[in-house]
Order: structure tokens, then sequence, then C-alpha cells
């Protein structure tokens, strides 16, 4: 018996294989392997050869056994396979032991190298061997085949290992399941560079010898090549990397042949010439016969390769599983590296070439892999042309791969074409590459970088060359000049970030160079006429910006990257460098930048945020506080000129920045920031003055609202940022707005930076409330509160969608504000929006996000075409942040959960725009109250079937092929697979939505014994969709619930009863027993009048499987109903008794009012068996029990 280990943790501790002669029996050794040895004729040979036997078993274990402790005891390894597998010798030493009982006895060496191979595949059974004898015996190869004994449940394979027939026998259901190759964990992948390494050194210590006595070799490949012709997939797949190995190996003995080979006819020649006066020479005669014994091994090396490689390789290499593909592809690719002269031509090229469209990401990943090996040889390169034109394009659009090492490796695969092949890269094809630099995957768009990098920013002898007029920066400015024109060309200019990033690990030399960068900005026209365009310096300035977050940050730019990265001692200490280098440079340099672009807001912009880098240590030194002052001037001029909001922000940040209180720059920076309000306040008193002054009471000129409008802009941006309570802006915008609302003539302009200074205000004033705060001022500010709130409501109806933002904002932080810990202070500060706000809220969200706008057709130009797409992602991003911040305030239970339900009905509509908000919102709404959430599920559907029905112009029947109950189906079925593969877990929702689907079915039904028709039966058809979530033991949960709503017997004449057999047979899909549920007649009907077998349901078929018309309509409704009633009248019986045993052990609720029963009972407990499956696949699973433990609560489904 060939044993193995049972499970992946412990490792082999079986005892040795004997080996014993079966026309013998009486010699037989323990563990029961035999050899039908035919060449033995007389009792001495046997006795002899079994004796030798013993002897080479005995010695060769004793020399392998090693010890390793196992449960606490010493487990001795005696056989080859545990040796290898345990790994705690050096495998020199263990193929040096099997050499030596080679030597003694091959036949028995050679048994124990097979028993070896077979027990590395994880046969757990028998292996006997008989020796073939004739070779005119020509249905010895019928006999190859593999069959299965039904008695005795086990699996027979015969094997041709010349000069031997093996036989294998397994039970069957170890097939295909596990075996050491597949097998997880630190000791089954050692066993595998284990196993790798055992090939390579036999190969290596048999070269000098026994490599070439036409029996090693030829039983192996014989073995291998059998073995790797199994239907059983542990055989091919052991077989098959032996094979590869093997030949690998084969390939160094091959070339180390070679070479002496060709020293061999060195000296031969050498010798030649020496002695060529002399008739004869013994040393010549030596060295010739030296020679053909090389090329006659070489002719054998040959041949074992071409057995290999044509009885393995050619039938492996398209193999069904990817794993023996992608050994295939490994191994050939450092075949084709290591042995270029036999093996890098077409003929072998073509299976990588062909492999590269495998649908397996790891076999297409293992074929890039070999391409570099070979393409990063410029001396191979040469002799790839016809394989590099036929599958070019094939490469070139892999980095498209939706596989990301694959794509990263076909980048760089690219690269190494790009510098060794010359031009056989396109200008169309390097244009496509380029633009990976801005992908998200940032391995990815690293491999595009410095493929960007050398292939169009850096030329050879760009250190060298200094251009004319470049200064000491000429290589540098010629560098920066091609990234910008690149940057403007890809017109991509908000991902400048993500180009940079891109760069940074090939282009960090010269992204760093700001000195280079500044002085190309501050060139004057008039004096080179080399400076750059607006355009150009509007990219530069954005560069410039990128490059020195990158710098300080040391991380990824955000969307690029999971988390912010762990910096080293090493990056640290290069972090804190940049960050004094870049503050050194721009403390005196971007004064000047900003006097030179101060009317530009997109460049003043940008130059504002490089001081949140800066080092503001460095401020400390005296001599700089010159350069500080002209700053702060610079930023209060720029503040009076601009009135856009992104300078604005930028230049309150800057203030913010710089008035550090823990830095002795910030008495004159604070100075300097008071003096800048002080006037900006002054400015607003003045307009405000006169626009009360007017008689009128607003106006009119508009020179005077954009002065009004300005001014509000500038003091809302500084609110923001800085606490301006002490010049009480609350009052004076608050006066504002109410004269709006009063009298609605107040220009647009105004409204939003004035509720934008009552928002900041408040803002302020809530932080600054503190445990010592009296209640009069805790009155007064709950008053503000409410009467801002109020306001933000009465501005919904708005055109700027700002006053939704804020009010949303507002009423989150009221409901989660702690207020210093002040509980009293939380107590009268706390606001809830009221039921009116709530459905305000509600009707914006549908009236400005849901709402489509009707498109009219236009024949635009390319340009108009290109504006209107970019308004279209405009507004859609608009109504994405809009959804959102409503989407929020359910989440965070400001809003009712309920309201989530209006949400939901668009989920499948909308889904390419707001599916991953309206996801993520029933996503931590479950969390929060799995419950509540499930009733917003059910409620949303329900919403949705009365709005279907009203729409049937009251008609009897609902149409369910129509196109909104087809959306309601797929809009269950959506909700469905949000419940995963963990059934346990959502156990309760799912068969809450089962109980109140019931229930809403069958209300308002009227008659003795519910047997009419009630009106919401379809409704049915659409919680089906959540059966396949149910447990099995919950699936008769329902149906006995679902049993008190029914009348017996069941009324099956017509259509409209469809639905509830539909929901019936949905329960019982998986029941074996009650799997003879029939349906009626009809194109509805899912099973005809036949049993029902079980199956796994498609949740991604969103139709009801339909009887074809003829079949249908040739069979009578009275004959099919009486069939349905006689096959159903045992069935009947069956589920009334356990409907019986299912109330005695379960407190349900009958509807008609029965009273509650409670029992200690539980419910039968079984193994859980769980698989695997991802949130969003299509397939559902089944899972046969729970634990007793986790059994729906009886509040499910009571009434």
């Amino acid at each position: 018996m060939i044993a193995e280990p049972n499970t992946a943790s412990n490792p082999p501790s079986q005892k040795e294989n004997a080996v014993h002669d079966e026309t013998a029996p009486e010699s037989a050794v323990q563990n029961g392997s035999s050899v039908r040895n035919g060449n033995l004729k007389t009792p001495r040979e046997k006795r002899k050869v079994r004796e030798q036997c013993e002897n080479i078993r005995r010695n060769s274990s004793s020399s392998r056994r090693v010890s390793q402790l196992q449960n606490g005891e010493v487990v001795e390894a005696v056989t080859l396979f545990e040796v290898v597998s345990m790994g705690k010798r050096a495998m020199q030493s263990v193929v040096d032991d099997w050499v030596e009982a080679y030597k003694q006895d091959r036949n028995v060496a050679l048994l124990d190298l097979i028993n070896f191979f077979i027990q590395c595949s994880g046969c757990q059974g028998m292996v006997t061997a008989e020796m073939f004898q004739s070779l005119q015996k020509k249905d010895v190869m019928r006999k190859m085949t593999e069959t299965f004994d039904e008695e005795t449940g086990l699996q027979y394979k015969k094997f041709m290992a010349y000069p031997w027939i093996l036989t294998v026998t397994w039970p069957v259901d170890t097939d295909n399941k596990d075996y050491p190759l597949i097998r997880t964990g630190p000791y089954w992948k050692k066993f595998k560079a284990n196993f790798c390494e055992f090939i390579a050194v036999l190969v290596q210590q048999c070269q000098c010898n026994i490599l070439y006595d036409s029996y090693l070799m030829d039983t192996i490949i014989s073995l291998l090549t059998g073995l790797a012709d199994s239907m059983v997939r542990a055989f091919r797949h052991t077989s098959t990397l032996a094979a590869m190995k093997l030949l690998t190996a084969v390939i160094s003995v091959h070339l180390n042949l070679d070479v002496n080979k060709h020293n061999a006819e060195r000296l031969y020649e050498v010798e030649k010439k020496r002695i060529s006066g002399k008739r004869t020479n013994y040393r010549l005669d030596q060295l010739e016969r030296k020679r053909k014994e090389y090329e006659c091994k070489l002719l054998e090396i040959q041949n074992m390769m071409n057995a290999i490689f044509k009885g393995t390789f050619l039938n492996r290499y398209r193999d069904v599983i990817p794993e023996i593909r992608a050994t295939c592809i490994e191994e050939i690719g450092s075949w084709i590296k290591t042995y270029p002269d036999g093996f890098l031509n077409d003929s072998y090229l073509k299976y990588i070439g062909w492999m590269l469209y495998d649908k397996q990401a790891e076999v297409r990943l293992k074929c890039l892999l070999g391409l570099q090996g070979i393409y990063s040889r410029k001396e191979l390169v040469s002799r790839m042309d016809l394989f590099t034109s036929r599958f070019k394009d094939r490469i070139v659009s892999m980095p498209l791969d939706k596989d990301h090492e694959v794509a990263v490796q076909a980048m760089k695969l690219l690269m190494l074409m790009s510098q060794n092949c010359g031009d056989v890269l396109s200008n169309e094809d390097c244009e496509t590459l380029y633009q990976f630099v801005y992908t998200t995957h940032r391995p990815l768009a690293v491999a595009a970088g410095e493929f960007l990098y050398k292939r169009l920013l850096s030329h050879e002898g760009d250190e060298e060359v200094q251009p004319e007029g470049g200064g000491k920066f000429g290589a540098s400015t010629d560098q920066l000049k091609r990234l910008i024109s690149f940057f403007l060309e890809s017109e991509l200019h908000k991902h400048v970030a993500y180009l940079i990033d891109s760069l940074w690990d090939w282009a960090g030399k010269f992204l760093k160079d700001w000195e280079c960068m500044t002085t190309l900005l501050l060139k004057n026209a008039e004096e080179d006429g080399e400076a750059l365009s607006d355009a150009h310096e509007s990219a530069l300035i954005e560069i410039i910006l990128a490059t020195v977050r990158e710098a300080a940050e040391g991380h990824p730019p955000v969307g690029r990257g999971a988390a912010k990265k762990i910096l080293s001692v090493k990056e640290k200490k290069i972090q804190l460098e940049d960050c004094t280098k870049i503050t050194e440079h721009f403390i005196m340099v971007l004064p000047q930048l900003l006097a030179k672009y101060s009317t530009d807001a997109q460049k003043v912009a940008n130059l504002l945020q490089i001081p949140q880098y800066y080092d503001l240590d460095v401020y400390r030194m005296g001599h700089l506080r010159k350069h500080l002052d002209a700053l702060l001037r610079e930023v209060k001029g720029i503040v009076a000129k601009h009135s856009d909001m992104s300078v604005l922000e930028a230049s309150s940040r800057t203030y913010y920045i710089l008035c550090s209180e823990e830095i002795a720059i910030y008495s004159l920076v604070d100075r300097a920031r008071t003096q800048l309000i002080d006037e900006l306040m002054g400015q607003l008193n003045q307009l405000l003055d006169g626009f009360w002054q007017k008689e009128e009471g607003f106006c009119t000129d508009a020179g005077e609202i954009s002065q009004m409008h300005s001014a509000l802009r500038r003091v809302a941006a500084f609110h923001n940022a800085h606490d301006l309570t002490k010049w009480n802006l609350y009052d004076k915008t608050l006066r504002l707005l109410v004269f709006e609302m009063e009298h609605g003539s107040l220009p647009v302009l105004m409204i939003l930076p004035a509720l934008q200074c009552m928002y900041f205000s408040l803002l302020w004033q809530l932080t600054a409330v503190s445990e010592n705060s009296p209640k009069e001022t805790l009155f007064a500010l709950r008053r503000e509160l409410r009467c801002f709130s109020q306001i933000c409501m009465c501005f919904l109806h708005h055109k700027e969608k700002d006053a939704f933002m804020l009010l949303c904002d507002w009423l989150l932080i009221l409901s989660h504000q702690d207020s210093n810990n002040n509980k009293e202070a939380v107590g009268l500060l706390d606001y809830l929006p009221s039921t009116s706000l709530q459905e305000k809220l509600l009707l914006f969200i549908q009236k400005h996000v849901f709402t489509e706008e009707e498109e009219e057709s236009k024949d635009l130009t390319e340009e108009e075409d290109r504006k209107d797409e970019s308004c279209k992602l405009d507004d859609l991003h608009k109504k994405r942040r809009l959804l959102a911040a409503y989407c929020k305030l359910i989440v965070y239970n400001v809003v009712e959960m309920s309201a989530a339900a209006e949400i939901y009905k668009y989920y499948v509509k909308t889904y390419n725009d707001f599916g991953d908000i309206i996801k993520e919102t029933l996503s931590k709404t479950r969390h929060n109250n799995k419950i509540q959430s499930t009733k917003t599920l059910i409620l949303c559907l329900q919403q949705l079937f009365q709005t279907h029905a009203e729409s049937q112009d009251n008609s009897s029947s609902v149409d369910f092929y129509s196109a909104s109950f087809t959306n309601m189906k797929e809009l269950a079925r959506r909700f469905s697979l949000t419940f995963g593969w963990d059934q346990v877990k959502s156990r309760e929702s799912v068969a809450m939505i089962h109980k109140e689907g019931i229930e809403f079915a069958f209300q308002g039904a009227t008659g003795v014994g519910g047997k009419c028709l009630p009106p919401n039966l379809s409704f049915l058809l659409i919680i089906s969709e959540f059966s396949s979530k149910l447990l099995k033991p919950d699936k008769r949960l329902v149906y006995a619930y679902l049993q008190r709503y029914i009348a017996e017997p069941l009324p099956c004449r017509g259509d409209e009863w469809q639905p509830l057999i539909w929901y019936r047979n949905s329960l019982l899909a998986n029941e074996d027993e009650e799997s003879s549920v029939l349906g009626s007649s009809g194109e509805l009907s899912p099973v005809g009048t036949s049993k029902m077998p079980s199956f796994k349901r498609k949740l991604s078929n969103g139709s009801l499987p339909v009887t074809s018309q003829t079949e249908a309509e040739g069979k009578a409704p009275d004959l099919q109903c009486s069939s349905q009633l006689a096959s159903a009248a045992k069935r009947r019986k069956r589920l009334k008794s356990r409907e019986v045993h299912l109330q005695e052990h379960l407190p349900f609720l009958c509807p008609g009012g029965l009273q509650r029963r409670y029992c200690k009972d539980e419910i039968k407990t079984e193994d859980v068996s769980k698989k695997g499956q991802a949130e969003d696949t299509t397939e559902d699973i089944d899972v046969d029990v729970v634990s007793a433990d986790q059994v729906i609560p009886a509040w499910v489904f009571q009434l």
C-alpha cells in the first residue's frame, strides 16, 4: 500500500514501500506492493534476487532515515517520498543514496523511484508491476486504459514503464480532490520546491554514467508520459511537472556535453597539428574516442529531449487545467533562454504566442515572463523577427488585461521590446501605451512611466549635451518641455498628480529640480525668445505643485493605492530633506511668481497651495523675514483682486498655515491677517449700509451687485478657516436673508455667499460651547440654529443647489455634536428634521437627481459635442454629490430609514450613474439595523407593486411580462444578491422579507377560507427571488407559514394562481421528497405535470421558466387540474404531518388569530455546508443546515 498524509497539515509518516514477487507470495513483505518478474525462472534465482532486494531496501532505508516530531511522537521517514517531502536532508545525499542502490540492483531502485512519483501524485492505493517480456504482444497498449470496478469502488490504471507494466489502484472518491502539488501551507509549498530539486539533482548525479544506460531514462520517460495521459488530474499535473523539470535538467546536461565536445575537438585539432609528421599517436586516438563518445551521448540526450517534448509537452500545453498549461509554458520559456540554439525558433516560439490568448491569467503571465527573458538579451532579439511581427499586436493590447499583474508584465515586456527591437513599436502604439500613466493601478502606471520616460523624455546624451542658451539647466529644460508638451497633448489636465506619480521612480531627479522650473517660469520673453506660452506656463505650474506634493507627502495621490504608504527610515529622511529644500527655495521665489501671475486666477490658486508643504521652522532665520513680508503683501493684493472661490480659499488656507502659534512668525502673520479682515469687513459694511439706505430696499446697479457678491465671497472664504465672530457677521447676513424671504427681490448672486457666512458663523459658535457656557447663551444659540434650518428649507427651491448641500451638512453636524462633553448643551442644541422637512428633502432629490431631462436632437460640431459631453459629466457629478449628501442623512439616522425606499426604486434604472452610492447606502443601513433595513427593502417592492397594479386599468390579472413587472423582479434579484453568500448571517432578514411578503400578498383576500383570489397574489413572484437565500430548514418554516393562508383543496384553475404555485415550488426546489410539486397549465408553469428535479437556480436569469405554447395548448385544463390534485393528495398528507411537527417546535402565529405557542425545543442541527461566493456572483449556493444557536427568532413571524 502506498500511503500519504491524510491532511495537509501533517507530514508523511508512512513505512517504507516493500517490493515482493507475485510468483513467490511466500516472500511477501509487510506493506503489500509487488513485482511480477517473469524473467526469474528458478527458485534459486528468485531467492537470490529477493535477498538482494531486502538488503538494498534495508540499507537505503537506514541511510535515508529521518526523524520528525509529530503529535508528540517521533516519526521516521523511510520512503523516498517522505524524505524528499520533509526536506530534512540535503538533496545531494538523498540522490547519492538512491544512485548507489541503483548500481546494486536497478530493478528495485527503479521501482522505488516509480513509487516516489506515484506517491507524489497523492495516490492512496496499490502499485503492482509485471515484466513486459514479449515485444510481439501488440495488445499490451490496448490494456493501458483506465477502468472502474463498480463492485469494489476502485479505479484502476495501467501504465507502461518499460520494461514494466504498472497497475495503480486507488479509491475513486479521492480522485482530483487533493494532492501534494495543490495543497496549501508552507509545508507543501516547500514540497514542490524539494520535488523539483530532487529531479534536477538526480539528472545531475546520473549524467556521468547511468543516464545513458538505455534503462533508467527510458523507464522514467515512459512512466511520466503514461501518467501525463491519465484522466486523473493528480497524475497529469504531477507527471507533467516532473517531465518538464526533467527536460530542463537534461538540457543542462546537453549544454555541458556540448562544451566538452567542443573542447575535445579543439584539443584534437591541436594534437593533430603537433604530430603531423608521425603516423599514429595514442593521445590522438584517445581524443578521437572521447569526441565520438560525446557525440553519442549528445545523440542520446537529443532523443530524450524529443521524447519528453513530444510525449508530454505537446499533449499537455493545452490541458484543461490551467496549472498544467502554466507549467509547460514556464518551462519552455526557460528552455529557449537556456538553450537558444536548440529552441529559439518559430517551431517552439509559436506555443508561447498561442498561449498569450489563454483564458487564464496565470498562463498569460507565464508567457509574458518567458518572453521577457528572451527580449532582455539583444543577441536573441534578432532571431525573433517573425514572432514579433506575428504577435506584436496582441502584446500591445495586453496592458488592458483584466488581471493587474498580467498588465504590468506586458508593459515591462513592451519596454524591453522598445529598447532592443528598434522601431518595432509604431508611434500609434506608443501613444496608446503612454496613456497608461494615468491609470489608477499604480504598478501598471509606474511601468508605463518607465516606458514614457525612457522612450520620450530621456534621450542618451542629455546629461552631456548642453543646448545653446540653456545654461546649467539645458538637459532638464528639454526634458521639462517634452513633459509639458505630452501633458498638454493628453488633454487630461486634472490628472497631473497621476502623471507625476507614475514618473517619480524614474524621473525623480529632474522632477525635483524646482530651481530649473521656476527659472523657466521667470524668464523674460524680451531677453530670451524661448519663454513659455500661457498654456505651457499653466501646465508647468501644475507640475510644480504636483512634484512638491509628491515630495512632501511621500505617498501616491488619492485614488491610486488603498492606503497611505508607510515610509521607511531612509524614505523619511529623504522626505524631510525635500521639505527643507522646497521651503528654502520657494520662500524666496514664490513672491516673485505671485507678483508675475497675480492676475491669472488658475495660476495663482495653484501657487498659493505650495506654502502648506513648507517646513515653517526655516522661518526662524532672520534674513528670511523680508521674504515673508513680500509673501503676505502679495497674498493681500491677490485677495483684493480676485473673487474666484478657489483663489480665495487658497489665500485663506495660506494664512491659516502661517498662523500656527508654535512658530516664531505667528505674531507677524496674525497682525497681517487681522488687518486684511478689517479691510474686508469695512468694505462689506460700507456696501451693506448703502444697500439698506436705498428707498426700494435693493440695488439695481450691476456694478453694486457684483461688488456685494465679491465682498460676501471673500468674507465667507476667510470665515471658513478663521473665527470672525467678533465682527458679528451672523446678524448682517441674517438681515439679508430675511429680506429675501419677505420680499424676494435679493439678487441671486448674493444668496449663496450670505448662507455660507451664516453657516460658518454658527459653526464657530458651536465650537466655542464649553462646560461653563451659561444657559442664556445656549438658548440663544438654539434659536439661531433652528432659524438657520428654516432659512435653508426656504431656499431649497433656489437655483443654486448648494443650499441643499449646506442644509444636509448642517443637519448632520447638529445630530452628531458633542459640545465638548457638555451634556446639557447637547440636549439643548440637538436637532432632528421634522417630517415636513424630510419630505422636502426627498422631493428635492427626486426632482433634481432622478428626473431625466429631455434631450433635444441637434446637429453639433465636434467641438460643441465635446463641450456638451463635458457639461453632462459635470452635471452628473453634481447629482452624485446631492445624492451622497442625502444618503449620509439616512445612514446616520438623521432622516428616517424608510425614506431610503424611494431611493432604492432607482437602483436598477440608474445603476451606471448612482448604483455604487445606493448599494453602499443599503450596506451601511443593514449594518446599523438589519431588520429596519429589511423592512425598507420590502416597503420599496410593495410600493412599486402597488404602482404597477394601479397602472393595469383595474384589470383582474397582472401582466407578468410587462416592463414594470420585469423591472420589479430584477430589482428583487439585485436586492437578493446584496445579502452575499453567508446565508446564516442574513437569515433573519431574508425570513422577514418572506413573512412580510406573504402577508402583503394575501392582504385583502375575500371569501371563505381564502378561496377567492387575493388582489396582491402576484407579489409572491417578486419575493420568490429571495427563496434561494433561505436555508433549507427555513424554507420549511416559510412554507408552513404560507400554508396557513391557503385553503384546501388548492384552487388550480386559471393562470391567476400561477404565482402561488411558482412560489411554493421555489420553497420546495431542493426537497427531494417534495420535488413532485406540480405547476398548472399555461405559459407560467415552471415544471409542467412531471416531477421537478433538484437544481440550483441561476440568479442571473430574471425571467420565469416557461413551457412551450404548443405543449400548453395540447393539454386540457380540466385534465391538468385533476392530475395535479390526484398527484398532490399523498403530498398533502406528508406536508400536513410536517406542518404539525413544525408548529410544535416554532411559535408561529396563524393569520386567523391563533395564540402564540412557546416551546423550548429547538430545530435539529446539522453541519453547515459553506461554499464561497462573492456578493455579486450570479449563481446561488445551497446551505443545508444551521447551528442550533442561530434559530430564527419567533418575532420574525409574529403578526
